[in-house]
């Protein structure tokens, strides 16, 4: 429940729309009801097959609509890649051994910048390239700073873009005049608990939105700073924690379209008048609503929901009236666009579509005759989408009675209800994330061995609101600990399962509770596999960014004031009780979790004589971008789970 005081301030502060009202999806809830698909001739399916399948992301439009950048691992980095809007060939812009992010078109069509760092490291730099020559330019070069999320002034003249010392706890905004190479700092200084992301350049260049956001994920404000007077201000004051994050600029620069949870602790979507800073919302729902942008002639707004962990795309005329929902397949959409997903002329929008059974893909949605064109299709040839699993979305009531946790269970083809098959918990990380019906490479691949899956959407992730979100500070592989043993006890009930074949598994903050549940639940688990985890809140602390060291502390307190909880929530201290087999992968350039974490496991396991297999990448950080290192990583999973936890297989063919 939101403070009575800081509620009084919304309500004066603004001009409520007709929420809009969205079903509530059907959830099984007996694990008896899951069912096994019956495909005849199911495809036997391969790690290499399936981590060839590409990754998709970054989309945005050339300035005349004629082409859609993207980025992608076709030739195994993630490089630039252009393709007609209209559909066709991609062409390959960059080609480097290390990864791009975040491509920006500059509005006169000469540059797309973009960020890359190096092995991992996230220390990015901000390069521009030329879409015609493929001529590449490093424009901020420096290497001890993370320099970020560029975007282009009007002009064409400037990148605004966050920055952030090695050594520092707060990222800041800074804009380049990328003839002279000058820097003027937006920011600076900011308090080690407080940093700036996100800029946004009104449409005439002379403001700059961007968010100001606690390390605590908290609270945030957004703020305009004037170019000319050098000047800042807070749109959003406001009492008690709340979250305010800008999106985009009417065309006439004098409205915001916003996104915040100060309405009802949910993220809904609200119009923001700069002048008056007064703002009026339109949605209301009790679901994660993410505000897209103002359509070019700034009639309209688009924006996206997150029901339950499906995505879908609605739109709505900025003066009120009837909320359009886009005709997209179920899964997960998703606007592109750097700025807006839509065309110069306003007649297309940019999206992304995944789903079970479908990678994430590029689209053109036509918003006059209402049809979609394909422009990327991820899919290598030999790969058959019938033989993959549709997920079950479920739910179960967490053990303190205090949420009804969802989850996604995946029941492989072709099996029968004997009790024979082992089945995953699988964990995803953040904790401030979600599992959702999207494609995932390695649990079709364990759901055609064989496998039973299920990725609980534990308390402390998105998606649920501000209480959920919230439910797990200071209690850190506490109650949300149990929320994922309950996935373990749902999927066990589906008289699939062996209960002596249960296998957890995850990566980053899923890595945490992986090794939380093989420590504090031993006798639970056949194998665990940790991926990028951390085991030492202590040791953690003492070796991870300084901007993570901040967010740490404020969700798990002080090192020496709150020892004993740290020292209770950190794995590596019971470490003589894990039973199970452990499989631990880590790259050792990874700047959140340092390898180092991962290695004392190892240690650990080998010196009380267990067994702990562990690999570290050395030219990855926090996950692995390099295809070849995707498949050796997850073919050692396979092969792991295969030899310490067989199934009987799934009648797949040879």
């Amino acid at each position: 429940m939101l403070p009575r005081l800081a509620f009084a301030i919304v309500i004066c502060m603004s001009t409520f729309a007709a929420a809009q009202s969205l079903p509530v999806p059907q959830a099984v809830t007996d694990p008896a009801q899951l069912q096994s698909a019956t495909v005849e001739n199911l495809q036997k399916l391969t790690i290499p097959a399936l981590y060839s399948t590409r990754q998709i992301g970054g989309g945005i439009w050339s300035p005349d609509g004629t082409q859609v950048a993207f980025v992608s691992n076709i030739s195994g980095r993630n490089n630039l890649w252009t393709v007609p809007s209209t559909g066709g060939w991609p062409s390959q812009l960059t080609i480097s051994d290390q990864r791009q992010a975040k491509p920006a078109w500059s509005p006169d069509g000469k540059w797309i910048a973009y960020m890359s760092d190096k092995d991992g490291n996230e220390l990015w730099d901000i390069f521009l390239v030329s879409p015609q020559s493929g001529e590449v330019t490093n424009l901020t070069a420096s290497p001890n700073s993370a320099d970020e999320s560029p975007a282009w002034s009007p002009d064409s003249r400037y990148v605004a873009y966050m920055t952030k010392d090695k050594t520092s706890p707060s990222y800041e905004i800074d804009f380049i005049d990328i003839a002279s190479r000058r820097t003027t700092h937006i920011t600076r200084n900011s308090p080690p608990q407080l940093g700036n992301i996100s800029p946004l350049w009104s449409p005439d260049g002379k403001l700059i939105a961007y968010t100001q956001q606690n390390a605590s994920g908290k609270d945030s404000n957004i703020f305009l700073y004037d170019v000319a007077g050098k000047t800042a201000s807070n749109l959003t004051p406001h009492s008690g924690d709340q979250t305010f994050y800008a999106s985009s600029f009417s065309p006439d620069g004098k409205t915001l379209l916003i996104t915040s949870n100060a309405a009802n602790g949910y993220d809904n979507v609200a119009l923001l008048d700069v002048a008056s800073k007064r703002i009026t919302w339109i949605t209301g729902d009790k679901w994660e609503i993410q505000a897209g942008s103002f359509s070019s002639d700034g009639l309209s707004i688009v924006w996206s929901t997150n029901v339950d962990g499906r995505e879908a795309l609605y739109g709505r005329l900025v003066s009120g009236g009837d909320v359009y929902r886009f005709p997209l397949p179920e899964g997960v959409n998703d606007f592109a666009g750097d700025i807006s997903p839509f065309s110069h002329d306003g007649q297309r929008l940019l999206y992304y579509h995944s789903g079970a059974k479908s990678p994430n893909d590029l689209y053109v949605f036509d918003l006059k005759t209402k049809q979609s064109v394909q422009l990327t299709n991820s899919f290598v040839a030999g790969l058959n989408s019938s033989s993959m699993v549709t997920p079950t979305l479920v739910h179960y009531p967490s053990r303190d009675g205090k949420f009804t946790i969802s989850a996604w269970a995946y029941v492989p083809n072709n099996i029968i209800r004997n009790q024979q098959y082992p089945a995953v918990v699988y964990i995803h990380g953040g904790p401030v994330s979600q599992s959702m019906d999207g494609f995932n490479r390695f649990i079709q691949y364990m759901n055609n061995q064989g496998y039973l899956v299920i990725a609980p959407n534990y308390r402390g992730g998105s998606g649920y609101g501000k209480e959920f979100q919230e439910a797990n500070r200071f209690d850190a592989g506490g109650e949300e600990l149990n929320d994922v043993l309950g996935a373990a006890d749902f999927i066990r009930r589906t008289g699939f399962v062996d209960p002596a074949k249960l296998i957890v598994m995850g990566g980053s903050y899923g890595g945490y509770l992986t090794m939380m549940a093989v420590t504090r639940h031993p006798e639970m688990w056949a194998a665990g596999v940790p991926i990028v985890p951390f085991v030492n809140w202590f040791t953690e602390f003492e070796n991870e960014d300084p901007q993570l060291q901040e967010s740490d502390r404020l969700f798990m307190g002080d090192p020496v004031k709150d020892k004993a909880l740290w020292t209770d929530r950190s794995p590596i201290n019971f470490i003589s009780k894990v039973k199970a087999p452990l499989l631990i992968l880590a790259g050792a350039n990874d700047p959140r979790c340092p390898k180092s974490e991962a290695q004392q496991v190892a240690d650990a396991i080998k010196k009380q004589g267990g067994t702990a297999i562990l690999k570290i990448y050395d030219n990855e950080g926090h996950g692995f971008s390099r295809v070849e290192n995707q498949i050796d990583a997850y073919q050692r999973v396979a092969d792991f789970l295969r030899v310490r936890v067989p199934s009987p297989g799934c009648g797949c063919g040879i």
